[in-house]
């Protein structure tokens, strides 16, 4: 029998549902995951006992009524929540994402087949082992995403499922299985009708998983449709020798190359979006894409708005894409000014762009491209352990001490703090009180 480790709270959860009658296993993702040998982030429970009459078997603990009406109770022991729901049966999905009603029954086989794959419809409980009835163990250990029964219905039922299966293989780097991924290609445009919030949050989670340059390429159709602004990089020629491949599988390479953040890889994937509205060819049949960048940061930010991004990741994915071409020059002069331009943060996210963007290019070896992000990285480590001056407040003068030289309150004052900053990081004067002092008389004309 395939044993699971059931932790503590959970395996108190079941025992409290079983002693009291009732039928209670582990289900769906937390099966999935420990049965590949990784820690599930949430156990979830289901059980033949209804509602109501799983608030009496929880009477005394700390529970939450988070969606009774489809047979859900929280249960919340050492601040840790447990899903426990009614075996159930979907209806009609009149909006292709939700179903209109469900209905509770008795049987676990009827709960398990109406999940989305093969792989997410298993459960386990000390008492009967593994309960597998449709052959997630063997896609599992085949690597294979493979829905539930009849894909078209599946997906017909629920959009979203089509990105989640697009997720599921690109995080466990499986393979989407044949039916499956005709289906997926059928129907993909039903994800119109899916709100934009869970779009972001499936789109982000495949971008992050291993297997995001495998899906990209197979999918550009799904890809395309979610991003329209992506679809004219497909198969785009650059006719150039600095490019190996077209644009998108330029843009495909460099999202495998970048650090898996939503942030880096959703820059590396916009990017060069730009690239093809700006394209020219030289009398010498050499292609030029001049300011795509700026066109590329107009297009990211129709994106970043339609997948409601917050304003944080929006702003630094912009400011990544806006410079992702411009030269970055070692020392320690350019890179103070660097780091007084952008933050520590963003510097070295721009420094992985750098190093994915070149990655992807396909004409020297990506150990090329890591080995420069190494020493850049290594450089400005170096830079900042001399805990350089490179903003306003790492001056060691402030406002209060231009004003006490008889520097009147107003804009005058930034100006002149400004200027200090500007020499210090120039090296023409220490960053020292009395020397900034000195410097600022000089720039106010003041004796």
């Amino acid at each position: 029998m395939t044993e699971l480790r059931i932790p503590g709270n959970a395996a108190r959860v079941m025992r409290r549902l079983r002693e009291a009658g009732w039928e209670a296993s582990a289900v769906g993702g937390c099966v999935r995951d420990s049965l590949l040998g990784r820690a599930p982030k949430d156990w979830d429970i289901c059980t033949n006992a209804r509602p109501e009459e799983m608030r009496r078997v929880f009477e005394g603990w700390h529970t939450v009524d988070t969606g009774l009406k489809h047979g859900t109770l929280t249960v919340v022991l050492d601040h840790e929540p447990f899903e426990v729901t009614t075996y159930r049966t979907d209806g009609v999905y009149t909006d292709h994402r939700h179903p209109d009603a469900v209905s509770f029954v008795s049987e676990l086989r009827e709960d398990l087949s109406r999940r989305d794959f093969t792989v997410n419809a298993m459960a386990w409980n000390p008492e009967d082992g593994l309960i597998d009835l449709f052959g997630g163990q063997e896609d599992l250990r085949r690597q294979v995403i493979r829905c539930v029964g009849d894909p078209m219905a599946r997906f017909e039922e629920d959009a979203l499922r089509m990105l989640r299966g697009l997720r599921f293989a690109s995080v466990y780097r499986f393979a989407i299985e044949e039916e499956t991924a005709r289906a997926i290609h059928a129907k993909h445009r039903d994800l119109g009708r899916v709100a934009a919030e869970r779009i972001r949050v499936e789109l982000s989670k495949l971008l992050c998983g291993a297997g995001a340059e495998d899906i990209l390429r197979a999918y550009p159709d799904v890809i395309t449709f979610l991003l329209p602004e992506l679809a004219p990089c497909v198969g785009f020629d650059q006719r150039t020798p600095y490019h190996r491949w077209d644009v998108w599988e330029h843009t495909i390479r460099t999202v495998g190359a970048a650090a898996p953040t939503e942030t880096l890889r959703l820059t590396m994937l916009l990017h060069d979006s730009g690239k093809p509205r700006v394209f020219t060819v030289d009398e010498q049949g050499i292609g030029h894409a001049y300011g795509h960048a700026k066109v590329s940061v107009q297009l990211a930010e129709a994106v970043c708005e339609r997948l409601r991004l917050d304003t944080a990741t929006r702003d630094r994915v912009l400011l990544l894409i806006a410079h992702h071409d411009a030269p970055i020059q070692p020392g320690e002069q350019a890179l103070t000014r660097l780091l007084n331009r952008f933050g520590e943060e963003a510097l070295r996210q721009l420094i992985e762009v750098h190093r994915a963007d070149e990655a992807g290019k396909g004409v020297r070896p990506p150990e090329e491209a890591d080995q420069w992000a190494a020493e850049l990285l290594g450089a400005l480590d170096s830079l900042l352990q001399k805990q350089p001056c490179f903003s306003l407040r790492s001056l060691a003068v402030n406002g209060r001490d231009l004003m006490a030289l008889g520097i009147p309150k107003g804009p005058r004052i930034g100006e002149v703090l400004q200027a200090l900053l500007e020499r210090v990081m120039a090296g023409e004067t220490g960053n020292q009180r009395e020397q900034l002092l000195d410097a600022a008389r000089q720039l106010a004309h003041l004796p």
